[in-house]
């Protein structure tokens, strides 16, 4: 199922104004509408409800009334309707007469209206439509006089029939004008509707590209603040964490320089002394085999704890080289399958621990030096830690920037553990707890990764399948300084 785009904000703030617009106009109109049809029709009807029953008093007729009589009277009343003309019925017992002598009775005069006039002596009207849906109101009055102060009924009733239909155009009118003056209503609310999003977005958009630049590392950045509204105070509130930021920042960077410049004078100023220490242990070393058993245990330790120390020296040297973003390329031609065969011959690698897949012809353009750090690193962590035999695979493929370089150093051991694997190229990180006291440094692996990244490649660790470690070099062909 296709997911429909999120709506941007000013999208949704322009119509939210224009809903609320839209909402407050309807209401307004219709209750507008409301009152003013209520009005109409109230005027409409009390004129002529008042009307009828003042001429009904006005009229003078004797009982019993005769045929004629009646339907003068209903004559008379016709001509003097109010604010319309009506159509007037007259009832006296079992007589029925109007205006329009071929129709006595009406059908929108109901048997409801006749009950009240009938039972309850008094004037009564009612709004109905008739059969072909057009609004009239019907109004009864009865006849009656006075007599010793009292009402009494002179079984007279006149009926009105008053069309409504220039109220219901009145009203329809009304209704056409709301509706086509909404339209450009709504069409006029978006400007004030872009004004109020441009309004609120402008600070949102310069908090946005503010952070991108506090993101890109521009710990300086900082907003205008305009305004004591909300948004303003989010605005201070950003330039106050920012700054806080900058200065947090600012102390991390001189204590990271601290200790760098530390490790890099501790190590500098160790050099020279454990060349001394290093010198002596050698000479100690050819005369161990004439000293007691204890003295030459004791002796060989010295020399192997004092050859430790001097790796981890060096290693803390490089390691601060790249931390200060010393370290350069010394870059030549070289063939990468002699140069594997030279890395494991050096080191007396070059018998069956070590399997290897080298194809004629490859050529690159790295620092040997590093290189040969790299791979060693790679092939004696897999000695170490794997397990023999241990298979060096060297390759090419094609990539976005040009043809890369790939070698693959796989071991025959159990492979990394899944909680190892984030770690694996962590500085001092060691994979089991009790091998603290290894030869290793825990800076091996670090800087491979660190030699790699200068080349412009990557380094990658996992498991084979089958079992076993398996590290993959990634590096272009022609590295560039």
């Amino acid at each position: 199922m296709r997911r429909i785009a999120p709506l941007g904000l000013r999208t949704r703030l322009i119509a939210a104004f224009l809903l609320v617009a839209a909402i407050s106009a309807g209401t307004t109109a219709a209750l507008t509408y409301q009152q003013a049809r209520n009005a109409i029709l109230k005027q409409t009807q009390d004129t002529a409800v008042s009307t009828l029953r003042d001429q009904i008093e006005q009229q003078e007729f004797r009982l019993p009334l005769e045929q004629q009589e009646l339907q003068r009277i209903v004559t008379d009343l016709g001509k003097r309707g109010k604010p319309h003309p009506w159509i007037v019925f007259g009832e006296y017992a079992g007589m029925r007469v109007s205006t329009n002598p071929g129709t006595p009775t009406s059908t929108v005069i109901t048997d409801s209206l006749r009950d009240k006039v009938r039972n309850n002596q008094y004037a009564a009207f009612q709004r109905v439509e008739d059969q072909r849906g057009n609004p009239w109101l019907t109004i009864g009055v009865p006849a009656v006089f006075e007599h010793n102060g009292y009402t009494e009924s002179t079984g007279v009733v006149f009926y009105a029939s008053v069309p409504l239909s220039t109220e219901k155009q009145t009203v329809e009118a009304m209704v056409e004008a709301a509706q086509q003056g909404a339209v450009p209503g709504l069409a006029i609310a978006i400007v004030p509707a872009l004004l109020a999003a441009r309004s609120v977005l402008r600070p949102v958009r310069d908090m946005r590209r503010a952070a991108q630049k506090l993101g890109r590392g521009r710990l300086d950045t900082r907003i205008e603040v305009r305004g004591a509204d909300e948004l303003a105070g989010l605005a201070r509130t950003f330039n106050e964490t920012a700054r806080a930021l900058e200065q947090s920042v600012h102390e991390l960077q001189e204590a990271e320089v601290r200790a760098r410049r530390f490790a890099s004078d501790v190590s500098h100023e160790l050099r020279t002394p454990l060349a001394g220490m290093l010198a002596v242990t050698e000479v100690l070393d050819e005369d161990a085999a004439r000293l007691d058993t204890d003295t030459a245990k004791a002796l060989r330790l010295v020399s192997a704890e004092t050859g430790k120390l001097a790796v981890l020296v060096e290693d803390l040297m490089e390691i601060s080289r790249f931390d200060a973003r010393a370290a350069e390329l010394n870059l030549d031609d070289v063939d990468i399958a002699e140069a594997v065969r030279k890395t494991l011959e050096r080191r007396h690698w070059d018998d069956d621990r070590v399997v290897t897949e080298l194809p004629d012809a490859v050529r690159a353009r790295l620092d040997p030096r590093r290189f040969d750090v790299v791979l060693a690193n790679l092939v004696g962590n897999a000695l170490r830690h794997g397990g023999a035999p241990v298979r060096v695979t060297v390759r090419t493929a094609p990539g976005e920037d040009g043809e890369r370089l790939l070698i693959d150093v796989a071991d025959s051991g159990p492979g990394i553990a899944p909680e190892v694997l984030p770690h694996i190229f962590d500085r001092f990180f060691k994979a089991d707890a009790a091998r603290t006291r290894s030869a290793g440094s825990g800076l091996g692996l670090a800087i491979t990764l660190e030699n790699v990244r200068l080349h412009g490649g990557t380094l990658r660790a996992g498991n084979l399948p089958g079992g076993g470690a398996l590290f993959t070099l990634d590096m272009p062909l022609e590295a560039r300084v």
